[in-house]
C-alpha cells in the first residue's frame, strides 16, 4: 500500500530539521564561544604542538573562536524563527566553523572533531530542507 504526503508532513519535517539545526547551531556555537574564552584567557590549556604545520597565536585564536560562536548563536536564534537568511547564514558558518576546528585539532583534538561532526550535522539539516513554495 502506497502512503501519500501531505504538504502539512512535508513542512513539519522541513521545520523539525530547521530546528534540529537550530538547536546544534546554537550548542556548538556556544561551545565555540567558552573555547574561545579559554584562549583569551589562559592559553596554556591548549595542548602544544612544535611541528604542526598550522601555528597561531592562541590568544588571537580565542578571539577568532569566540567572534565565530557568538555569529553560530545568533544565526541558530534567526533559525528557531525559520528565517531564510538565516539558512544561508547557517551553511556558511557551520563551514567557517568547520574549517577553524579543522585547523585547531593539535590544540584541542576531542573537541575539534566534535564539533566538526556537529557543523556538519548542521549543514545537512539546513541543505536538505526545501525552500518554502
Amino acid at each position: 500500500m502506497a502512503t501519500t504526503h501531505s504538504s502539512s508532513d512535508t513542512s513539519k519535517a522541513a521545520g523539525g530539521l530547521t530546528t534540529f539545526a537550530g538547536v546544534l547551531l546554537f550548542i556548538a556555537g556556544v561551545l565555540d564561544l567558552l573555547r574561545g574564552i579559554m584562549g583569551i584567557v589562559e592559553d596554556d590549556v591548549y595542548v602544544s604542538t612544535p611541528n604542526y604545520l598550522f601555528k597561531f597565536d592562541l590568544t588571537s585564536w580565542g578571539w577568532l573562536q569566540l567572534l565565530l560562536g557568538a555569529i553560530a548563536v545568533v544565526v541558530s536564534l534567526g533559525l528557531f524563527t525559520r528565517a531564510t537568511w538565516a539558512r544561508i547564514v547557517g551553511v556558511g558558518i557551520a563551514g567557517l566553523l568547520i574549517i577553524a576546528n579543522f585547523l585547531s585539532i593539535p590544540y584541542y583534538p576531542f573537541w575539534s572533531i566534535v564539533l566538526i561532526a556537529l557543523y556538519a550535522f548542521v549543514i545537512w539539516a539546513l541543505c536538505v530542507v526545501r525552500r518554502d513554495p
